[in-house]
């Protein structure tokens, strides 16, 4: 009966797969047709927004419009698609930010969130939510860092994949951004990320990257910044050599909001859609450029084409009388604001807050009755409810443990401190008190970024005088990004709660209480000041140049390769229990590049709660031809467990886990050594490691050309042989006698010097043709790393 019933699930799934394959072609052969019946200027149409949140339709074609709608944690969906929709736009569930949902460490949660705001876009017939932003945390100033995951890319990636599949699972596409290198918002129209190639590829390149490779967003948006000194718009290397050639995105490539420079010179890049809809000008301007011949009417073709694609793929799967479903959606956005929480310090085990421990407690701090509970910009949600952690806390803890309340500062004057008398005097006669307190909605902001991570000086002074008449002082703090704690020492507990959405102050009380075992971790580095921080020096630029002068050493990788030691860590957290790691095994002490490796450990809860662990795994080159990072984060996972229970979880290394970006070769490189494989639950709390060696079987071009320097080719034996040829008289007299390949000490100067000056150096044993002879020799050449 089984294998019947298995048989028949086969042949209705091959029957679908069918059916779908032939309605794709359907559709690509009614594009083919409408592409042949369209205008220019109706092709070029196309190519540009209908108007501020709407995709241009063609009538008299029946081809439609689709919606677009900000809304990386929530939608932001303006009353008509000609509206901005600021103050006036639908109410939506507001989930916690992006630097939240990073803090969990869950793929599984946070594609969830991404399905319940693809099931919330159904609702309001929005086809293609903006989101989500997988733009590195470069520096702790970052206006729009709560808008970002966080500062490691394999971390931004994953969680940016795990969102997309979420979202489009409901039939609802997204648009990946800001693509790339988007990391500052001061002069962001203009302003250049001026960055190596190495860094572009290892940091800012790889989150995008993993998302489209493993989740297809309908659409990446392209950034207002120059990179590398070309327009986010119209730079064909990142629209078509890197997004469509190397990673193979099907979708369709639409521009930040006002962010096109030069209309024709985007089309030709790979850029789509112009958005929103500018002017009559531009359409103008590039009708005109395909009737000179200055744009190729088969580029407009093929990009129409992929438009058509995504708007009809679009319209197959809205779906008409979807109702939201306020509370469903409220209890969820709870649950993952208790998830985000993020445990900082819990001085003799000061939280949980219970009946047992605490007769009273104080609430301190206008937060807890005005929550701030998302960023400024264009990401503003207008949410269906709103807690707020004062109401939350009386209401469902009221009856167990007396509460109190004191405001302790003014949201609306930073250097007030009338209040904080009266704090003083609530806190004294409390068995416990929670100061709120962080960053007010001012602080962070797309379109600005932060000149300091200082709270308000009636935040820091309020903390700090609470703790002189309270031992038993927590601090909860709302903030998008990091922040300096200087009272960290006099306090005994931190709760970093992000800015957790509509039903954070739920989620807060949770995790405070011991509903919730909190289990986040940071997705970034916090750092003892500003001073300390990698682009400190480089940042928000100047002159319309952003230098990224830390290069790859971004967030840890820069504490660690600078020894410095940090506020909290990256991948740091605390627990109501503890863990215990044991019995790292790795699939094989020798591997090569193409096996990989599997890497395994036990984890178990060794406390009296069930609690969850995020196990984070990094690799560390111990000897390599280029610079590296002391160790990167590859891989990570987050499990729950029981009291005494454990758990093995394991991790499959790839090739690209081992590698670097060798700019000089335009290609990824894992080299044959030996590298070091951790267990940890920080990026400063290595539980285990291993040592693997790795045999390469690539094979890399040896790259050289007239500039190589003399030793470079000396130290390969195949190029070595032919300089033998070409200047055998003086090679012998600079080598020691006996051992060819052995340059005497004192030699070294000369050796070190570019092919093209030895004509000169060697008094003429080698002439200007002969090294260019020399160089061509060696271009076929290649070696294992």
């Amino acid at each position: 009966m089984k294998k019947t019933v298995l048989i028949s699930f086969l042949v209705l799934i091959t029957m679908n797969l069918k059916a779908q394959t032939q309605q794709e072609i359907d559709i690509q052969n009614k594009i083919t047709q409408l592409i042949s019946q369209l205008t220019i200027e109706e092709k070029v149409a196309l190519c540009s927004g209908r108007d501020d949140w709407s995709t241009m339709p063609i009538e008299r074609l029946d081809i439609p419009w689709i919606w677009l709608s900000d809304g990386p944690h929530g939608l932001r969906r303006a009353p008509a698609t000609n509206k901005p929709g600021y103050g006036d736009q639908l109410q939506a569930t507001c989930f916690p930010t992006a630097s939240a949902l990073a803090a969990t460490w869950d793929l599984d949660l946070v594609y969830k969130v991404g399905q319940t705001l693809g099931e919330e876009s159904q609702t309001q017939n929005v086809n293609v939510l903006l989101g989500p932003g997988v733009n590195i945390k470069r520096s702790v100033l970052g206006g729009r860092n709560f808008e970002y995951f966080s500062e490691d890319p394999i971390l931004s990636g994953e969680m940016g994949a795990a969102f997309i599949n979420g979202v489009q699972s409901q039939g609802v596409g997204t648009s990946l951004k800001h693509f790339t290198a988007n990391n500052v918002e001061t002069m962001r129209m203009y302003n250049n990320s001026n960055m190596d190639n190495r860094t572009l590829h290892e940091i800012y390149l790889t989150p995008f990257e993993i998302a489209v490779k493993k989740a297809q967003p309908w659409t990446v948006m392209a950034c207002y910044n120059r990179v590398q000194g070309e327009y986010g718009t119209q730079s064909s290397f990142l629209l078509t050599d890197i997004l469509k050639k190397d990673w193979g995105f099907k979708g369709i490539v639409i521009s930040d909001w006002f962010a096109v420079i030069d209309r024709v010179e985007a089309m030709k890049a790979g850029m789509h859609i112009e958005m929103p809809k500018v002017s009559p000008v531009n359409n103008a301007i590039t009708v005109e450029a395909i009737k000179n011949g200055e744009l190729d009417i088969a580029v407009v073709d093929a990009l129409v084409k992929e438009i058509l694609t995504v708007v009809f793929k679009a319209k197959s799967f809205q779906k008409e009388g979807v109702e939201l479903n306020v509370e469903k959606d409220h209890a969820f956005a709870r649950k993952v604001a208790s998830e985000a929480a993020t445990l900082l310090k819990n001085e003799n085990d000061i939280l949980p807050i219970s009946k047992d421990k605490y007769k009273k407690a104080a609430i301190i701090g206008e937060f807890a009755a005005a929550p701030r509970y998302q960023g400024n910009g264009s990401s503003q949600v207008r949410p269906t409810k709103l807690d707020n952690a004062l109401e939350i806390i009386k209401k469902e803890y009221g009856n167990d443990i007396e509460i109190t309340y004191a405001q302790g500062y003014n949201l609306a004057d930073d250097n007030d401190f009338s209040l904080i008398n009266e704090a003083k005097k609530v806190a004294s006669e409390a068995d416990v008190v929670l100061v709120f307190a962080g960053l007010p909605l001012q602080y962070e902001s797309e379109g600005i970024d932060r000149t300091h991570i200082n709270m308000p000086p009636s935040h820091n002074k309020l903390i700090s005088e609470i703790a002189v008449v309270q031992k038993n002082t927590v601090v909860v703090l709302t903030n998008g990004s990091a922040v300096t704690m200087p009272w960290l020492n006099r306090v005994s507990g931190v709760l970093e709660t992000w800015l957790g959405g509509q039903a954070g102050a739920g989620g807060i009380a949770d995790v405070l209480f011991g509903k919730v075992n909190p289990s986040g971790k940071l997705a970034e580095t916090f750092p003892m000041c500003l001073e300390d921080t990698p682009a400190f020096f480089n940042f928000p630029g100047e002159q319309g140049d952003v230098l990224y002068g830390e290069r790859i050493f971004v967030g840890y990788r820069y504490y660690d390769g600078r020894k410095i030691e940090p506020l909290f860590p990256f991948g740091y957290g605390l627990s109501y229990t503890s863990f215990e790691y044991s019995d790292l095994k790795m699939s094989s002490k020798n591997t090569t590049d193409k096996e990989g490796l599997t890497v395994s450990m036990t984890v178990k809860n060794t406390g009296k709660v069930k609690g969850k662990e995020i196990v984070q795994l990094y690799v560390s080159d111990t000897k390599s031809t280029l610079k590296r990072p002391e160790k990167e984060l590859k891989k990570f996972v987050k499990i729950e467990l029981k009291p005494d229970e454990e758990k093995t979880v394991s991790f499959k290394l790839e090739s690209r886990d081992f590698s670097y970006f060798d700019a000089k070769r335009n290609m990824w490189i894992a080299e044959s050594g030996e590298y070091v494989i951790s267990a940890a639950a920080s990026s400063r709390d290595i539980k285990l490691s291993e040592t693997v060696n790795l045999q390469s079987t690539q094979i890399v071009p040896l790259a050289f050309d007239e500039y190589t320097f003399f030793l470079e080719y000396w130290n390969n034996k195949q190029t070595r042989k032919i300089l033998m040829e070409y200047f055998p008289n003086w090679i012998r007299g600079i080598v020691t006698e006996g051992d060819e390949a052995e340059i005497r000490e004192y030699q070294g100067f000369m050796v070190e010097h570019p092919l093209i000056k030895y004509p000169y150096i060697t008094h003429g044993e080698i002439t200007h043709e002969q090294v260019k002879e020399l160089v061509e020799k060696c271009k076929g050449l290649t070696y294992t790393p």
